[in-house]
C-alpha cells in the first residue's frame, strides 16, 4: 500500500500574458517533439529484447510517465488561467503584475515582481501572487510598511516604490 498525499491546493488562477504563451510553449513543445523522441527511444529499446533487465527501456518509460503526467497538468491549467493583460484602476497600489520596491530594517533594497503561481522565478525577483510577501503587500501604497510573517518571524519592509513596468 502506498503513502497517502493528499491533493495539492490550486494556486490562483491568474496569470501574466507572456506567462500563458510560456505555458503553452511547453506543453506544445511536450506533446508535438518530446513526446515522440521518447515513444521513438522506448520502441527501440523494447527491440533489445528482455525489457525487464533494459535499463534504456525502464528509464524512457519512467520519463515518458514524467512528460504525460506534465502534459495533462498543464493541459487542464492552461484552459483555467485568466490573463491579467490590463493595467489597475489604480496605479499608486500594489495589484496582480506591479514591480515593487521594498526596504528592510537593515536598508537593503529587494526588487520583487507580483505573478502567477505557474511563473514565479526567484532568480528573476518575481513572486507568487499566492505567496506571503505577495498577500501581505495587496492593495497597499508607497510609504505603507509592510509585516510579513515567514517561518523564520515576523519580518518588517517599507514599500518604497510600485510600478507597472520594470526596474531598469
Amino acid at each position: 500500500m502506498g503513502r497517502y498525499r493528499a491533493p495539492q491546493s490550486r494556486g490562483s488562477c491568474y496569470i501574466t500574458a507572456e506567462g500563458k504563451a510560456r505555458l503553452v510553449e511547453e506543453l506544445s513543445f511536450l506533446w508535438k517533439k518530446r513526446r515522440p523522441e521518447v515513444v521513438k527511444a522506448i520502441t527501440a529499446a523494447a527491440a533489445e529484447g528482455d525489457r525487464s533487465e533494459n535499463a534504456e527501456y525502464i528509464y524512457r518509460k519512467k520519463e515518458l510517465g514524467e512528460i504525460d503526467r506534465r502534459v495533462r497538468y498543464l493541459s487542464k491549467r492552461v484552459e483555467e488561467l485568466k490573463v491579467v493583460d490590463q493595467l489597475p484602476s489604480d496605479e499608486t497600489k500594489v495589484f496582480f503584475g506591479a514591480w515593487v520596491a521594498l526596504e528592510d530594517d537593515d536598508g537593503v533594497v529587494l526588487n520583487y515582481r507580483i505573478v502567477g503561481p505557474d511563473e514565479f522565478d526567484a532568480d528573476k525577483g518575481w513572486i507568487s501572487i499566492d505567496s506571503p510577501v505577495a498577500m501581505a503587500l495587496m492593495k497597499k501604497s508607497v510609504g505603507d510598511e509592510v509585516k510579513v510573517i515567514t517561518p523564520g518571524g515576523e519580518v518588517d519592509y517599507l514599500l518604497i516604490e510600485v510600478r507597472y513596468t520594470p526596474f531598469a
